[in-house]
């Protein structure tokens, strides 16, 4: 009876050291295979796609490229694909409310994984909270999509090259504009050659040294009036330059500016008559007046016509004048001969 007794205790032993060994391999490997540690170092968090690209349970989540934990499931909800992951604790401070969670690949061709952005600002999120998803760049379907919308760019500007739109294509379909511009090809090689012969102004320019010189020297005088102008020496640059004649400018541009606001508001008479319609209808009828009488002095009409056009009545006034001049220098000569005064008593 002791003997059965004995071998049941160690056969219970040798289940319990059994048990346990298989129980710490278990501990051991999730240690050391797993970046999350044991379930009681994790916290969960969620996310949600439109479109997972075939991530599954057991997928790698990272932060910042770093593999802090594992995705534990993945299920549809409503029209979207919600993600739960469990991360590791010690990077609650890094996932806040401002981190985004974004599908990425650990290789280009490689399985999708989570990726999370690290942020020092906003809100650590707790355990069962969502994290914001993003979009990860430079993946390889923006790629693709990238590399198809140019292809069909480019087959559309192609179709229409075909089609003759366009100035390439015109220059393509239109016989007219290829003739032109084979004329221009062909003016503008004329024109070169003429340059290197040294024909006309640019090619005298180009192949005569002493045009070049009679150039060069030009450009040293503009280049010495600029350097006159920047010093200050005569009128320009004492304009650009001299703080009190800048200012007596800057006086005289108020000034005119204050008589041009004069004039339109018709404080005085100019401005009266640029702003005033009666005003100026009464100038313009005494002008009128005035050009008619001019015109009918020139021709003649009236005395003061005849005087300007008949050289008769001219000559005749003018004689009438030389005598009436006479007659007074003779009665200053001698008065006596023409006042005689006599007094008759009855």
């Amino acid at each position: 009876m002791p003997r059965t007794r004995s071998l049941a205790w160690s056969e219970l032993k040798i289940g319990i050291i059994t048990v346990a060994a298989i129980g710490l391999a278990i501990m051991l490997i999730t240690a050391v295979g797993g970046q999350g540690g044991f379930a009681w170092q994790q916290y969960e968090l969620r996310t949600r796609f439109e479109d997972v690209r075939g991530l599954k349970s057991g997928a790698v989540v990272r932060v910042a490229g770093v593999e802090v934990g594992k995705v534990s499931a993945v299920q549809l909800a409503n029209a979207h694909v919600e993600v739960v992951l469990r991360v590791n604790n010690d990077n609650r401070s890094r996932i806040t409310t401002d981190s985004r969670a974004s599908i990425g690949a650990l290789s280009l061709l490689g399985e999708p994984v989570i990726d999370i952005t690290p942020s020092q600002t906003g809100r650590p999120l707790a355990d069962g909270e969502f994290v914001e998803p993003g979009r990860a760049p430079g993946q390889l379907s923006d790629v693709a999509e990238g590399a198809t919308q140019s292809l069909e760019q480019v087959s559309a500007i192609l179709r229409d090259i075909r089609a003759g739109r366009g100035t390439v294509g015109q220059l393509f379909a239109n016989d007219q504009l290829y003739k032109e511009v084979n004329g221009l090809l062909t003016s503008a090689n004329i024109v070169a050659a003429e340059l290197g012969r040294g024909d006309g102004t640019l090619g005298k320019l180009l192949r005569d040294p002493a045009a070049y010189n009679r150039f060069n020297a030009a450009l040293g005088n503009l280049q010495d009036m600029t350097r006159r102008i920047n010093a200050g020496e005569g009128s320009l640059g004492r304009l650009l330059n001299d703080e009190a004649l800048a200012k007596s400018v800057t006086s005289a541009s108020a000034n005119l500016d204050q008589v041009t606001a004069r004039l339109n508001r018709g404080d005085n008479t100019m401005g009266r008559l640029f702003t005033e319609r009666e005003l100026y209808d009464r100038l313009s009828s005494t002008m009128t007046r005035l050009d008619g009488l001019t015109e009918a002095l020139q021709k003649g009409e009236g005395s003061a016509g005849q005087l300007l056009r008949d050289r008769q009545l001219y000559e005749n006034m003018n004689a009438a004048a030389g005598e009436l001049r006479q007659l007074i220098a003779d009665i200053r000569k001698d008065p006596r001969r023409y006042l005689n005064v006599r007094v008759s008593i009855f």
